[in-house]
């Protein structure tokens, strides 16, 4: 059954904040300058905005499926205050709402950088065996016995097969952002996804084009849980995805990764520094918007640090404007 169907079961969902944080606002914005993005974006002495990771939990028939994790619990204090990193993660968000982590049957994450899987694994509390132990490094520590469990251990990991391969092979512009803690536990955990790719590959679309491929032939479902569904929105990186479902309002939500990270982003080139290929993230987000205010998607922002619950209309600028929506 096409995710798209509909009569594609609906699903209850529930916003989950796993923690506050911050991240350097130049870096943010990549070469859009700090005169245009600091009218709408304060910033910290440290030059940092505010940001969340903002996570989902959707129910079914009985089932639990998460979309994104986090960063988790393994930072050491050094990169806490790096990040200000939030005394909490997805385990407090969890526990809040009287939920273990053995009631998660599947973990979808957008990419696989730190603070969205991050949170798959977690340290080892006293006693514990550990289901992984190798090497620390990166923002862990340094030290080669750091030991870490699987945070959620009845569920199947989904990710794209493009970037479980790019993170295990460490293909990215920042070198500290894919780490084997949370990538070599999860290993035998994964369901690989396939999602054809917007454009054909090595092909070069004008900044407004739009895939050929109709939209429902590029989301490819999310096995066990039927009606939830995948799409590509590369850019930020090569394998990034966003899912996308229907609720029990019937409304279409699609949890929206890191090329629209926050409402400041709705800007083309408002696209981070750390994106593997701007360009990229340029096109995606117009063809993402696209799709959104032809659609009326709900969309859910992944790093909003207010309501990240918008919908997206045209201006009579030749873009889109993004309007704050109750959150469920």
């Amino acid at each position: 059954m096409s995710p798209l169907s509909p009569s594609a079961p609906a699903y209850s969902w529930t916003l989950l904040r796993a923690g506050a944080f911050r991240l350097d606002a130049g870096s943010m914005f990549g070469l859009i300058p700090r005169t245009v993005w600091s009218r709408a974006v304060p910033t910290d002495d440290r030059g940092r905005m505010s940001v969340q990771h903002n996570c989902l939990l959707l129910e079914s028939g009985g089932k639990r499926l998460l979309i994104e994790t986090g960063t988790g619990d393994k930072l050491d204090p050094r990169s806490r205050d790096i990040f200000a990193l939030e005394d909490r993660s997805i385990l407090t968000a969890l526990a809040e709402i009287n939920l273990n982590p053995g009631d998660i049957h599947g973990v979808a994450v957008s990419h696989l950088h730190f603070d969205h899987a991050g949170g798959l694994t977690r340290l080892c509390r006293d006693g514990e065996a550990p289901d992984w132990t190798g090497p620390a490094g990166g923002m862990v520590g340094t030290r080669p016995d750091h030991s870490v469990k699987r945070t959620f251990p009845s569920a199947t990991l989904f990710v794209q097969q493009q970037e479980w391969q790019d993170a295990r092979l460490n293909r990215s512009v920042m070198t500290r952002t894919y780490f084997q803690d949370h990538l070599e536990p999860l290993a035998d955990r994964l369901h690989l996804l396939h999602a054809p790719p917007p454009f054909t590959p090595h092909d070069n679309p004008l900044r407004d084009q739009l895939p050929s491929l109709p939209f429902e032939e590029r989301v490819v479902p999310l096995p066990g849980f039927p009606g939830v569904g995948a799409f590509l929105t590369p850019g930020h990186t090569w394998g990034q995805q966003a899912l996308i479902f229907r609720d029990t309002t019937n409304q279409t939500v699609v949890f929206v990764p890191d090329v629209l990270p926050t409402i400041a982003h709705a800007g083309q080139a408002y696209s981070l520094a750390y994106d593997v290929e701007p360009y990229t993230s340029c096109v995606t987000k117009h063809w993402l918007l696209s799709e959104a205010a032809d659609r009326r998607w709900l969309l859910v922002l992944d790093h909003e640090p207010a309501n990240p619950c918008v919908r997206v209309t045209r201006n009579d600028r030749g873009w889109f404007d993004l309007h704050p929506q109750p959150t469920p």
